[in-house]
């Protein structure tokens, strides 16, 4: 079978036809040069309205990039048309291949954000002898029309958290859907300010803000007062990741100060090496670990009863009734305010000013937690460490959404990939 009846199964554009092909020598590499002309008697269409309108002149020829061929370059090569648009004046004609000014077809800008998923940009661009700006133009494309075409009916829960992309204390918000049948990336802002959070439900708009049932999030106050003015209906859930989280880093707190005394003090340096023994969940710990950790257990320390109070808390989790773990939640935190441990009596005050919230993790029986956004922030983690030298939010933000919005793509006559 001929190349061009091979393009006329895969890439047939109507009032068009593909006149020849030739093996074109003259750059720094060999490229096969695909001349496109219009249909005999075929009407151009307005490049920016797209009605069917008498020609007016004709341009110079334009090279558009197609899918390479065994490692050679394709190039469709055409000559368009201006036509005289009795509503837009003088236009170039609209070309199927291609959107506007832009020299890639819209096939090969399609491919290339496919593979982008795959390895990182710097390395598509590499694999295929096109430009970074070129993967980033398609991958662009890509997550406009897919942003356009998503379906954001039937969200029932989210979760919102923060996340650091540059030092400096630099962080955007994202929110994602966590339904059982769907997760994915709908949404990210820069910063973590209520204004930040505020824009994402200006976005979603208030008939499916009103008919969430479920929002998962950390207890970063912004977010807290957004959550309840705009989503009041749903079920806010605290999750235990979180509030482990913050548990963990009181534990090492009281641990970093206490092994600084015992030095200056001139005892023994118990606590050396031990902030791992402390932070890990038991099952966890190798058998080395485990031995100096029952070692460690024998001495009265602020850092070990830290951790004791912490394994006690962990029995909160096996409650199915929200009113008995919310007496548990009562005596445990009297307990530790009487411990004269500042971090974790802090932690007691946390714990008790967000008490319902906390509690409605019981009320959606577990099925709903922060722990699949912060797997979802992992992933967007991967993302941002595979994107070498993104400087800018923009980039950013089109990087995530295409490696984790699980964006709709068109229906095509032929998938290359």
């Amino acid at each position: 079978m001929q190349l061009k009846s091979i393009l006329n199964q895969v890439q047939n554009f109507k009032g068009f036809v593909y006149q020849s092909i030739n093996w074109n020598k003259q750059g720094a590499e060999p490229t096969l040069d695909i001349r496109i002309v219009p249909r005999a008697n075929s009407w151009a269409q307005c490049g920016q309205c797209q009605c069917s309108c008498a020609g007016y002149d004709t341009q110079p020829d334009r090279r558009f990039e197609f899918i390479p061929f065994w490692g050679i370059k394709v190039f469709f090569v055409y000559a368009p048309r201006r036509v005289n648009c009795a509503r837009c004046g003088v236009r170039v004609e609209w070309m199927p291949w291609a959107v506007g000014k832009h020299r890639l077809t819209q096939t090969f800008s399609w491919y290339l954000a496919d593979w982008a998923k795959r390895l990182s940009w710097k390395e598509t661009a590499e694999a295929f002898h096109t430009s970074w700006y070129n993967v980033f133009h398609s991958v662009e494309m890509a997550v406009q029309w897919g942003r356009q075409n998503q379906n954001l009916e039937g969200v029932g829960a989210i979760g919102v958290d923060e996340m650091q992309w540059q030092g400096g204390h630099k962080y955007v918000t994202v929110v994602y859907q966590i339904d059982a049948g769907c997760k994915r990336l709908l949404w990210i802002g820069k910063d973590r300010k209520e204004a930040t959070l505020n824009s994402y439900f200006d976005w979603f708009g208030k008939s499916r803000s009103e008919a969430l049932q479920y929002v998962c999030s950390d207890m970063w106050k912004p977010y807290l007062n957004v959550i309840k003015q705009r989503a009041g209906q749903a079920i806010h859930v605290l999750d235990r990741f979180h509030i482990m989280a913050n548990m963990n880093k009181a534990i090492d707190k009281v641990r970093a100060e206490e092994a600084r005394k015992m030095k200056a003090d001139g005892y023994e340096p118990l606590l050396t090496n031990t902030r791992w023994l402390l932070l890990k969940n038991p099952e966890n710990l190798t058998d080395k670990q485990d031995i100096k950790l029952s070692e460690l257990l024998q001495y009265n320390l602020k850092s070990v009863r830290s951790y004791l109070l912490k394994e006690d808390f962990q029995q909160l989790w096996t409650y199915v009734s929200p009113y008995w773990a919310g007496r548990f939640m009562d005596t445990w935190c009297t307990r530790t305010m009487r411990s004269k441990i500042e971090p974790m009596k802090k932690m007691a005050k946390q714990i008790r000013k967000h008490k319902p919230l906390i509690l409605n993790w019981f009320e959606a029986k577990g099925e709903f937690s922060s722990g699949i956004v912060e797997g979802l922030n992992n992933k967007a983690k991967l993302t941002m460490r595979r994107a070498y030298g993104f400087k800018t939010f923009k980039t950013i933000e089109i990087a995530l959404y295409h490696a984790l919005g699980n964006l709709p793509v068109p229906k095509s006559t032929h998938r290359f990939f």
